[in-house]
């Protein structure tokens, strides 16, 4: 039988939030979910939030509530909206977070940076989750592939309160562990998440364009430039499923990234999410994407501490052109951006 843990609040019932709410759900915990999208909401009061895939097929059932609707104070709130919604979302759910709570951040980008803005850094927490899910339709999740489940306090103490998330939330992935180093694996996740965000200027599937040697060359190009400015913040990247942050380094012994790249290729080879949220939200779903809040960051970031990233900078551009409809999604997009690479001789 599960032990007792903390009361939690989803704000944010999509891929990530919805599959970690609901492993919470069915293993016993008190959740509550939060969403913006009313038919998502009805679905999960009607018949529960279904969790389907290689990894489980079950349904959970929990309140859910639209954030107009819902009433009330948490002491844990799991923030999993996508990375440009953080501060309306941290904003609204300010109301119901107690005064000794905390908001835990699962999504992608640095975004405990803007949440500790508007609640505090004492009750910001860090989470960092590499798990495979897509938002099929409403009340459905897709998880597709396991991955890292980390948490640690912004700071880097080891407290109880993450000992006590890391405990509830090893009823996703048995793996979870606690860190002190949790901006590491952001930064890391950064910096591999710059490919994902290269990978879905195409068709091609997330494994496919990472083994495709004609890319390879700008896929480190990305992540070391990256790198270079999470070193200028003084941070030190931490490795996950396959991505070896020291392998990008231009120091690195010869083939040391292309193995790190083999070993992502089979990473996602074992998902059967064949590709990233964003190219979803580019090709499927129509909607723009996180990459201001993800990626446009650490070019703000860079110029602060010096270092330029115009690589990343123009992967931005190239998002948002296929964003407003000026470009299609092909790998004559991603050789434009391979081109700059070359120009700017970063690789």
């Amino acid at each position: 039988m599960t032990q007792p843990g903390p009361r939690t609040l989803i704000w944010g019932a999509g891929a990530i939030g919805g599959t970690l709410g609901a492993h919470l759900a069915r293993a016993g915990h008190d959740v509550t979910f939060v969403d913006n999208a009313a038919e998502h909401v009805a679905a999960i009061d009607r018949a529960g939030l279904r969790i389907t895939g290689p990894i489980a097929e079950f349904t959970a059932h929990a309140p859910a509530f639209s954030p107009d609707t819902l009433t009330g104070e948490w002491d844990t709130i799991v923030l999993a909206t996508k990375a440009h919604h953080t501060a309306a979302a941290a904003r609204a759910l300010t109301s119901h977070l107690t005064a000794t709570g905390c908001v835990i951040s699962a999504q992608n980008g640095l975004n405990e940076l803007t949440i500790a803005e508007i609640v505090g850094e004492a009750r910001t927490v860090g989470a960092f989750v590499n798990f495979g899910a897509d938002y099929l339709e409403p009340g459905v999740i897709l998880y597709g592939g396991r991955g890292a489940v980390v948490v640690g306090e912004v700071d880097g103490r080891i407290t109880p309160r993450v000992e006590e998330i890391r405990k509830a939330w090893a009823a996703l992935d048995e793996r979870a562990i606690v860190t002190q180093n949790i901006w590491g694996y952001l930064w890391g996740k950064e910096a591999y998440g710059a490919m994902l965000f290269a990978t879905a200027l195409t068709n091609e599937s997330i494994a496919d364009t990472l083994a495709n040697p004609n890319y390879r060359t700008l896929f480190i190009a990305l992540a070391r430039e990256i790198l270079a400015v999470a070193k200028a913040r003084g941070v030190t990247p931490e490795g996950f499923d396959g991505f070896d942050p020291a392998s990008y380094l231009p120091n690195a012994p010869a083939g040391d990234a292309a193995q790190s790249l083999d070993e992502l290729v089979t990473h996602n080879r074992r998902s059967i999410k064949t590709h990233s949220g964003i190219w979803r939200d580019l090709a499927v779903r129509k909607r723009r994407t996180e990459v201001d809040a993800q990626l446009g960051i650490i070019v703000q970031i860079g110029e602060e501490a010096g270092v330029a990233a115009p690589l990343t900078a123009r992967l931005v551009e190239l998002i948002h052109e296929i964003e407003n409809g000026t470009r299609e999604l092909s790998l004559e997009t991603l050789d434009a951006l391979a081109s700059t690479a070359r120009a700017t001789s970063i690789t």
